[in-house]
């Protein structure tokens, strides 16, 4: 399985959480929320590496009414695949939530959860994650279902946030999308002096690395003529 790995390097004068969250306009479940998916303090001059693979999964926590702020904690994450085991039951049993034995038969590409009766709504979401952390949830009802379609946009931003946190993405301050050329699956998400962000392949932010000691000297040789 393909490891992806983004690199957050920290320019700023700031100490906050770096955030990287999932996006999906086309995940095909209404009122879904996007999770903090990786969420680490970074002070200045710091530099921190997440790195995952694309496996999906199923997610459940018993969060209470999913608002913004909320934290998403998995109390179970069960490997899933859109292309096999894509299906399964979430209920509510002596006095317990949880998942029954996934299956397949879903209908494919998609992430089929689908919920028992006999419990109370606005006390337990649903969701899926990948590399073993929550990305997408949804308040659980009971008699229903959530059939969720990925198809992940990686977005990073800088502030404070703590993993799980539910997102509200319309007042993120300053987010930016990294998104992977073909065939490159390490990039680089440098936050700047000004709090803009530089995305970038590693390979090409490793490049300009080594070029600079040479600008330096460049500079140098130019300002003493």
């Amino acid at each position: 399985m393909t490891k992806y790995t983004l690199r957050f390097i920290n320019n700023s004068s700031a100490t906050r959480s770096f955030l990287c969250y999932q996006q999906d306009p086309n995940l095909g479940v209404p009122e879904v929320v996007s999770l903090a998916w990786f969420a680490k303090q970074a002070r200045p001059g710091t530099v921190i590496d997440f790195a995952w693979t694309i496996d999906y999964s199923f997610v459940w926590s018993q969060t209470g009414v999913l608002t913004p702020g909320v934290t998403f904690i998995a109390s179970q994450v069960v490997p899933a695949d859109p292309a096999g085991v894509n299906k399964i039951q979430f209920d509510y049993v002596d006095g317990a939530y949880g998942f029954e034995q996934p299956s397949t038969g879903g209908t494919p590409g998609s992430l089929i959860i689908n919920t028992a009766g006999g419990f109370p709504a606005n006390q337990a979401a649903i969701g899926i994650g990948m590399s073993g952390s929550g990305t997408f949830a949804v308040q659980a009802y009971p008699n229903d279902n959530a059939i969720f379609t990925p198809h992940p946009q990686y977005w990073v931003a800088f502030g404070n946030y703590l993993p799980g946190q539910v997102l509200d993405i319309t007042n993120i301050s300053n987010p930016a999308n990294v998104a992977f050329p073909a065939n490159v699956y390490a990039m680089v998400a440098t936050l700047n002096s000004d709090f803009t962000w530089t995305i970038q392949p590693l390979g090409q932010a490793n490049a300009e690395l080594v070029r600079r000691p040479q600008r330096l000297a460049e500079y140098a040789y130019l300002a003493a003529d």
